[in-house]
């Protein structure tokens, strides 16, 4: 028992034991650098991937607003457009701060009992620039106003103090521009008191770049663009050519009165005689 003793004191003394060693301070620095650097390189790649659904998820909820605001301004021109006189559309265009700003104005006018004329209602589209956020940008409002109390696009039954309002609808806007489509061309004003066949809406919240004229545009391929009828009654005229005749000569045989001395169209067959046998 007493050799079993000394023997342990020996190793002890001599550094012989038989436990097992740790590790070092070299082999831990090691490890821990090894593993800090394959976290990083994890957080990096979910970091970027995250980024990249964020910005996926960003443009494809854009987009359905951006379409979700183009439809609620049809609505507004379906719900308030008449073939009469008494209904008026304004249209400008101007530069905001380097922003292509837009306002639409939709006014329908009635006469009351003393031949007064009236607002029935009032719908203002419109966009400025955001001076209250960080973002530089525009932001859309809608402004519904006049004797008509039901809203049929927004909200229903507003109080008194909620009409004439402009409303924000949405935010981070970097283009709106409104134009009437005329022949070859686009007028960007529209004053006049007959309505014009149809508008052209143009939005876009993209990255703006700067022009050589100093004002600020978007890429094409991140503007969406709606063309909306306004006067669905309006007569359109084709024109048809036909062979034989030159260009103007064309004649509507259907709405030509015939002579005096033919009963029958040109093209109908003539009676057969009856034969006798």
């Amino acid at each position: 028992m007493g050799s079993v003793g000394t023997e342990y004191n020996l190793k002890k003394v001599f550094g012989t034991s038989s436990a097992r060693a740790g590790f070092s301070l070299a082999e831990i620095i090691t490890s821990l650098t090894i593993g800090s650097m394959v976290l990083v390189a994890v957080l990096v790649v979910y970091n970027r991937a995250e980024r990249s659904a964020a910005a996926v998820t960003r443009k494809l909820d854009g987009s359905r607003l951006l379409s979700e605001v183009m439809q609620r301004i049809a609505e507004d021109l379906d719900g308030i457009i008449a073939t009469g006189e008494d209904t008026k559309i304004n249209i400008e265009n101007k530069f905001e701060n380097g922003f292509p700003t837009a306002k639409l104005t939709i006014t329908r006018t009635i006469f009351d009992n003393k031949n007064q004329e009236q607002i029935f209602e009032n719908i203002v589209w419109q966009t400025n620039y955001d001076f209250e956020s960080n973002v530089d940008g525009l932001v859309l409002y809608r402004s519904h106003s006049g004797i008509a109390i039901e809203d049929k696009v927004l909200d229903k039954n507003k109080s008194d103090w909620e009409k004439g309002l402009f409303v924000p609808i949405c935010a981070g806007i970097t283009f709106f521009r409104i134009k009437v489509p005329w022949g070859e061309t686009y007028l960007d004003r529209w004053t006049s008191t007959s309505l014009p066949p149809g508008i052209e809406v143009t939005i876009s919240a993209g990255e703006p770049f700067k022009t050589v004229g100093g004002t600020l545009d978007v890429p094409e391929e991140e503007k969406i663009i709606r063309t909306i009828a306004v006067d669905r009654t309006r007569k359109i005229k084709f024109t048809a050519e036909k062979g034989g005749l030159a260009k103007g000569e064309e004649k509507e045989q259907a709405n030509e009165p015939l002579p005096n001395d033919k009963k029958t169209q040109p093209n109908s067959p003539k009676k057969t005689k009856e034969v006798r046998r």
